[in-house]
């Protein structure tokens, strides 16, 4: 892609560009006012979220609050008014939570969205501004360089030429290039070069405009993490379907009245464990709110999710690892002398329409003048060299800056020492570039817009240029060891410089080395041997990159990228996690999932750590969630067999998941520990836990209801027949078993010593078995106060009773503590826990 311009000459001290943005005047202030009161302005809005109407919507009409709203009308139509006020506070109170944590979520999303939204410069009366997007109207020229995003439909005029990424609209990564006469698109973003292009359709006629609304709008993507829950929940929902059947048949053929059956189906009801998705928002919302003061934007609902799944960190060395403040720190002439290399570097650089860090570096150390200006080729990752071609007598020819060995395929060798000094300074981690020259300077010219290298070269000289690593580097690569995350470092530059600096950062581990020329020799397993196994990939172009990143999630990893340039958009877009520097291109920031703050490159290792600490958190109340579903369930079969009685009533049932699940799981998530978790089935690798629990707190709590069912017939008076037996009786020590064995599964869940070590590994943590003991005493103060306990509907057991009861929990803790170290029913069901 050539910038060719007429042969007449151009004024001295303008680039191509600045030649087009003159000669470009743009609309007036009164055109613009008066396009904009004729309809014609970009005014369009994109929603960036949910609205909240839609948030009521999905929070409050879902299948299980219409069950159990339903439950409730009942309820309070048989004159159960306490049972149906107990359904609204315990389902619809987590509604109302989640209503807010998604509404506050919202208000976040759509403030990022303004802080991030894409200015545009639009060219009026012959001059630059910079404007909000809806400030756009039919026919205003707008003005984008490198790394701009494109914001409305229009056609290239002038004489700039660009290469565009329209793969947010095609899904095709190749760049398009576009010059005078070619449509452009909004969503899509410039990546080399600078052009002008004129507005022609703006606002809802823009074809991207559907396309861009729902791109930015709330996703509702749900984690692996959520995925799974809801595997489970759907599970016990087909259970509580199954058993409303069996209720259901059982009232049209016994004499069971309204009411019991309308408590039986509340009781049903609590088995759906929907406190869990409350417990996940919780959980994710506080996430977010600690790492609002980490310098970590979330731009993505499940952010947090990816967060605590991430194995595999893809990072580029420039602006991650370096500072991208580069310094020309020496050069090597060949040929001439070293003044007049200074010279014609300084007239190089002085010539760029596109600059970049570079070439910055370059003009600040060697100042050059405006030359007449025939052509120039942009440097883009994928070519790795960027070329201007100058047309008067004193800077005839063209003049390339670029990649050693990508120019040295028209230059020929170089000596030993020249290729010396490129090899020293890669290893000392320095950026080396070859400058060359050929004379011809309509040698870029392939056709009339692709750009080739000249066929013969002269090489001018040799560069060598310092990037300073980040002061946090050393520690971040350190923290990223301790989250357990492999780092990948994908650059652009010398695989040996980004070695080299990958060392000097301290990434620890034997580092192996590669480069893209080598993976592009490689067939498809050669491809995912390299992928997985190397640590540096260096002369990397951003098809390269993406291919990498989407390698590595084939292989089973969980892949986060940090971008910052316009190159890294393709890999970011692969990636499970896209996380941008808030410094970066607009480009890398629409896509990111994250953005960092200041650049905060330090902040991820925390970031990382608080992702694993959520999902550790997350799955230690699954299990406890689990556990007593499971045990209610079985309780229900068990009990209707042997009894023909049904085991709770609805407060009962209430009592037990309140105190044994519902509060221990409002502190256990925020005392989680992180830690990288086996990457297996969530659900398999709780069965170790679970099962044992289940299975013997089931069988312990049906004796003890059966022991008080005897123990109720026994106290019948004569001639009474087992229909009159109290089943308050059995019930209360069904709860208070239930209650006491749930609270101790909190110590096995976090084992405070060795002596609770069996199902999980030694915590040392305290407050865990503290919130149990504090919750114990809840429930006997509910039990010895006479309005709590008629409330729940609980029989007045003597002291005495409980105490038996307690004793028989302590028992039962034996016994799980034996079967879990014994690993009997882990050998049984073939569970393979290493």
């Amino acid at each position: 892609m050539t910038n060719p311009v007429d042969d007449s000459p151009a004024p001295v001290g303008k680039t191509i560009n600045e030649l087009s943005v003159s000669e470009l005047s743009g609309l007036s202030e009164r055109e613009v006012i008066k396009r904009r009161a004729a309809g014609e302005g970009n005014t369009a809005k994109l929603q960036s979220s949910r609205s909240y109407r839609q948030i009521l919507q999905e929070n409050l009409f879902t299948v299980i609050n219409t069950i159990f709203f339903a439950i409730s009308l009942v309820m309070f139509r048989l004159g159960r008014f306490s049972d149906g006020i107990l359904v609204i506070i315990v389902i619809f109170g987590g509604v109302l939570v989640n209503i807010y944590q998604e509404s506050w979520a919202k208000h976040q999303l759509d403030r990022i969205a303004l802080l991030n939204r894409p200015k545009a410069t639009v060219i009026r009366q012959g001059r630059e501004r910079q404007i909000d997007p809806s400030e756009i109207v039919r026919g205003d020229i707008l003005l984008v360089r490198a790394g701009d995003q494109i914001v409305v439909d229009g056609q290239v005029v002038g004489e700039g030429r660009m290469e565009v990424d329209e793969s947010l609209l095609t899904g095709e990564s190749d760049l398009i290039p576009k010059h005078t006469g070619d449509p452009v698109y909004s969503g899509s973003f410039c990546v080399s070069g600078t052009a002008c292009y004129e507005a022609q359709k703006v606002g809802s006629e823009t074809v991207a405009y559907k396309l861009m609304a729902g791109a930015r709008m709330f996703r509702r993507s749900l984690t692996p993490l959520q995925v799974e829950i809801n595997v489970v929940i759907r599970i016990f929902m087909l259970i509580a379907c199954f058993l409303w059947t069996l209720v259901g048949i059982s009232y049209l053929s016994s004499s069971y009245s309204v009411n019991e059956i309308v408590q039986r189906f509340a009781v049903i009801a609590g088995l759906v464990p929907a406190g869990l998705l409350l417990a996940i928002t919780l959980a994710y919302g506080l996430g977010a709110v600690r790492m609002v003061g980490q310098d970590v934007l979330i731009q993505q609902a499940n952010a947090v999710e990816s967060l605590s799944n991430v194995d595999t960190l893809c990072l580029d060395k420039t602006g991650t690892l370096t500072t991208n403040q580069i310094h020309l720190q020496e050069v090597y002439p060949i040929g001439i002398s070293e003044a007049e290399l200074r010279e014609r570097l300084g007239d190089f650089a002085a010539n760029l329409g596109t600059s970049n860090r570079t070439s910055e570096a370059i003009a600040a150390a060697c100042p050059g003048q405006k030359r007449y200006l025939k052509a120039e080729v942009p440097f883009s990752s994928a070519r790795k060299w960027s070329a201007v071609a100058f047309d008067d007598a004193d800077r005839r020819g063209v003049y390339l800056l670029g990649a050693p060995e990508v120019l040295l395929t028209t230059t020929g060798l170089l000596s030993a020492d020249m290729t010396d000094y490129i090899q020293s300074g890669v290893e000392q981690g320095l950026r080396v570039v070859l400058f060359a020259y050929s004379p011809n300077p309509t040698a870029l010219h392939a056709d009339e817009f692709l750009p080739q290298l000249p066929s013969e070269l002269v090489p001018l000289g040799i560069l060598r240029f310092s990037d300073q690593l980040r002061p946090e580097a050393y520690e971040t690569l350190a923290g990223f060891a301790k989250a357990g995350i492999r780092v990948k470092i994908i650059s652009g530059d010398n695989p040996q410089t980004v070695a080299a600096l990958a060392k000097q950062a301290g990434l620890s581990g034997d580092i192996t080395v590669i480069s893209g020329a080598q993976l592009a020799q490689m067939d498809s397993a050669q491809f995912a041997q390299a992928a997985q196994s190397c640590t540096v990939f260096g002369r990397i172009s951003p098809e390269q990159k993406a291919m990498l990143v989407r390698q590595l999630r084939k292989l089973g990893s969980y892949v986060a990228m940090i971008g910052d340039g316009v190159n890294d958009v393709l890999s970011l877009k692969q990636a499970n996690l896209a996380i941008a520097m808030e410094s970066g291109s607009k480009a890398t920031r629409s896509v990111a999932d994250i953005v960092l703050l200041k650049d905060s490159f330090a902040a991820l290792p925390r970031a990382f750590l608080e992702g694993q600490r959520i999902r550790n958190g997350i799955q230690d109340v699954l299990k406890l969630f689990l556990v007593r579903t499971f045990c209610v369930t079985l309780l229900i079969f068990a009990i209707a067999l042997v009894t023909d009685s049904f085991p709770l009533q609805n407060k009962q049932s209430a009592i037990v998941a309140l105190i044994g699940v519902g509060f221990p799981t409002m502190c256990i998530p925020i005392w989680a520990k992180p830690g990288l978790l086996p990457r297996r089935s969530m659900v398999r690798s709780m069965l170790h836990f679970v099962i044992p629990a289940t299975l013997t707190l089931t069988l312990v709590a049906l004796l003890v209801y059966l022991f008080y069912l005897v123990v109720a017939v026994l106290d019948l008076p004569p001639g009474a027949t087992l229909a009159q037996v109290n089943h308050a009786i059995p019930r209360s020590a069904l709860v208070a078993i239930l209650v006491m064995g749930e609270l101790l599964l909190i110590p096995f869940l976090k084992p405070p010593t060795r002596a609770w070590v069996g199902g999980e590994p030694l915590s040392g943590d305290w407050r865990y078995t503290i919130v149990a003991l504090l919750l114990l005493l809840l429930y006997l103060l509910i039990v010895a106060v006479p309005p709590l306990r008629r409330f729940f509907e609980l029989y007045p057991l003597d002291p005495i009773h409980y105490l038996f009861i307690g004793l028989v929990a302590i028992e039962w803790c034996f016994i799980l503590r034996l079967t879990w170290r014994t690993r009997f029913l882990d050998r049984f069901l073939g569970i393979d826990l290493r």
